[in-house]
């Protein structure tokens, strides 16, 4: 019977490790639905009640998000991101500005000591985007604009931990900013000034940039009273 229980827990833990190669590796995409357990327990070639365990833990994990009667869905690429995603929820949106303030202010002002010309051009890009789905006052692109300029701007950093650490952030944070309903009635915050210094090269002014638009932020969580109480 130990055996039989071993032998088991080895094939859960063989499926969880498959499952989460899926995720990590960007087959499964982040909020993409995932197979059904019948399909995955047939290419796998075992138990539905083994997947449906696996499952199960990578759902404790944070990886995956069960919603009844529609499925199962990714909801972090790694355990780090599912951890963050989980604090996330219990946490103040100040609280999650303030590490905001600390990892992209750096960033934006590293990237204009490093930045390459690749990496202008795509920060103009995700700039562009941005200002794009504002314009058109759709909520959730323009909360994956906003994220995507960031994403760009850590990236100009080439500093490898910084930019593994705000992706496993940005996705919890996005999150955390969908559930809030992403409001767009507080007023634009601009981001161009952050743009054109880390371009220019210029580390303060990129600094200044940054932690103007985390005050601006900030403002406007204090205007939006049920996001913090």
């Amino acid at each position: 019977m130990s055996l039989r229980t071993a032998q088991r827990a080895s094939l859960v833990d063989q499926v969880i490790e498959q499952l989460k190669e899926q995720i990590t590796s960007g087959s499964w995409q982040l909020h993409a639905k995932i197979p059904t357990e019948t399909v995955l327990a047939e290419q796998l070639g075992v138990g539905r009640n083994t997947v449906r365990e696996a499952v199960r833990a990578l759902t404790h994990a944070g990886l995956l998000e069960c919603r009844q009667g529609d499925g199962t869905y990714v909801r972090a690429t790694s355990e780090l991101s599912g951890a963050m995603a989980r604090r996330l929820r219990a946490a103040e949106h100040l609280e999650i500005l303030e590490v905001r303030r600390a990892l992209e202010v750096e960033a934006a002002r590293l990237a204009a000591v490093r930045r390459t010309e690749g990496d202008i051009e795509l920060i103009e890009a995700a700039l562009l985007k941005r200002e794009e789905a504002w314009a058109e006052g759709e909520v959730d692109a323009f909360v994956e604009a906003d994220l995507a300029f960031h994403v760009s701007v850590v990236e100009a950093t080439h500093n490898r931990v910084l930019i593994e650490l705000y992706k496993d952030f940005s996705a919890a944070l996005r999150a955390s900013i969908a559930a809030a309903g992403a409001p767009l009635q507080n007023g634009h915050i601009p981001h161009d000034a952050i743009a054109r210094a880390i371009a220019s090269g210029d580390a303060a002014a990129a600094e200044r940039a940054g932690h103007a638009c985390m005050e601006h932020i900030a403002i406007a969580l204090a205007e939006t009273p049920e996001l913090i109480d």
